[in-house]
């Protein structure tokens, strides 16, 4: 690292707290923290929700898995494009047209208030370890291009994030955002994979140095492609962070093709990073930590200058989205719990104040399970087993089979989140099978328990239960 460029990276660190100052400006209300007025156009909107669906799982993950899997490293962040153009093209209507904050507060008046209550416990755990996954990515990228320790690396990251969230809530974010994925795209798609191919000598050698395996779509396996799938896809479908992103759109049709217009931009970036992580195999044919590769590439293929860029637009995707799940965290914490249970008749400023102490407690609370952690990837895991297993057949039925009661949807979710803690602890963190317990567990509950009130007989004007179970 030259002095030009960490003197890049410092500025952009810099930049990042003054908007973060200026967006506090502007959140003067409870929605204006939490959802930006629900006022952004096309292209805010898709820059916003590009850059909290691609992280640093996303982007250390993905060039990770091209050095271990070629082409096939692709089936990670696609999934997730297949996620959000699935909720785009399914979903926006059911959720946009709502009017709420958060994921639990529609299921509450779907469900019941206890349903709203236990989804917007998982969501907020979900959310958080999200973060999480975020503030390892940074400490990462830190640690590898200035030789910090991991430690300090992460709460220099994590701080930087937590600040400006902070201050501004969503307007910060998005503010935010619209720099990170600017940055972003002509880092990884215009700087990093030309650079990257080019010191490899071009696709041509590429393709005759690597093994075949590395451009087989499949080599990584169909049953992590069906993992990703569970996780991802599903995960997508019913995320706080992403719902929370559609609500600030300022109109249904934006929500719907932005959400579209980022799955596909998230196809072409997780083909990019994946052949990133294919040029690396030639250049360190013995690397002892993949989860490096994308740091050392950078360092190896980049003049200085670029490489700060790089650095800088790597950071963007990391702070993007770990700014958008410690604010999503937050917002489903206040809104959904303390709100409706202690302070129902709390003020608006006094709400947005406590609103940023809460972010400021998640955050603090992600920054330690970081430093606990340390794997992007199985912190992401656990993240999305716990809301693809336990909220996604809720959420599903609950916008599509009008039999589903608040009895069953309330015991869906507590069951099946139950089965999938208890499938990680027993068959391990990276296990897919707690995930496929907790969907079945979570279908047949809802189903039996919206189906129980069906085993009665009406006399006269009176409901009378069958005391010997037959129709």
């Amino acid at each position: 690292m030259s002095v030009l460029d960490t003197g890049i990276i410092l500025f952009y660190f810099l930049l990042l707290i003054i908007v973060g100052v200026l967006g506090a400006k502007k959140a003067k209300t409870v929605e204006d923290y939490a959802l930006a007025g629900r006022n952004l156009g096309l292209f805010i909107y898709l820059g916003c929700l590009s850059a909290v669906i691609l992280g640093g799982a996303s982007t250390i993950g993905t060039a990770k898995l091209g050095y271990q899997f070629g082409l096939s490293g692709i089936w990670f962040v696609f999934m997730i494009g297949l996620g959000i153009t699935v909720l785009g093209l399914f979903f926006t209507n059911q959720i946009y047209g709502a009017n709420v904050t958060t994921i639990g507060e529609l299921l509450g008046r779907r469900y019941n208030k206890e349903t709203r209550l236990i989804s917007a416990l998982v969501a907020a755990i979900y959310t958080m370890m999200v973060s999480v996954t975020q503030v390892i990515g940074m400490g990462t990228i830190i640690h590898a291009v200035l030789g910090w320790n991991m430690t300090a690396s992460m709460l220099v990251g994590g701080g930087i994030v937590l600040f400006y969230t902070i201050l501004g809530g969503m307007w910060s974010v998005t503010m935010t955002d619209i720099i990170q994925f600017l940055i972003m795209t002509v880092g990884i798609f215009f700087v990093m994979l030309p650079m990257s191919l080019s010191h490899v000598g071009g696709w041509k050698a590429l393709s005759e140095q690597l093994p075949a395996a590395h451009f087989d779509l499949t080599s990584i396996g169909w049953a992590n492609i069906f993992q990703y799938f569970l996780l991802y896809t599903l995960g997508m479908v019913v995320s706080q962070d992403i719902w929370q992103r559609v609500f600030t759109a300022r109109t249904r049709k934006i929500a719907r093709s932005g959400a579209v217009y980022a799955g596909l931009y998230s196809v072409a970036y997780a083909l990019t990073l994946s052949v990133i992580g294919m040029c690396a195999v030639i250049v360190f044919p013995t690397i002892s930590d993949p989860q490096s590769v994308f740091a050392k590439m950078s360092l190896t293929v980049l003049p200085h200058g670029l490489l700060g860029l790089i650095l800088a637009s790597v950071c963007s995707a990391l702070m993007s989205t770990a700014s958008g799940t410690l604010l999503a965290s937050s917002t489903l914490l206040s809104h959904d719990i303390l709100k409706q249970y202690w302070l129902k008749d709390m003020s608006e400023q006094k709400f947005v104040f406590l609103s940023r102490m809460i972010t400021l407690a998640i955050g603090v609370i992600a920054i330690v399970f970081a430093v606990w952690i340390q794997d992007v990837l199985v912190a992401l895991d656990v993240a999305y087993a716990i809301l693809s297993g336990a909220i996604f057949v809720p959420v599903v039925l609950g916008f599509f089979w009008k039999k589903a009661t608040a009895k069953a949807g309330f015991y869906s979710i507590v069951i099946s989140s139950l089965v999938v803690l208890a499938g990680l602890a027993v068959e391990g963190l990276s296990s897919t099978n707690p995930i496929m317990y907790g969907i079945a567990v979570s279908v047949v509950s809802i189903i039996v328990f919206s189906l129980y009130p069906s085993l009665r007989l009406r006399k006269g004007n009176e409901l009378v239960e069958d005391q010997e179970g037959v129709l």
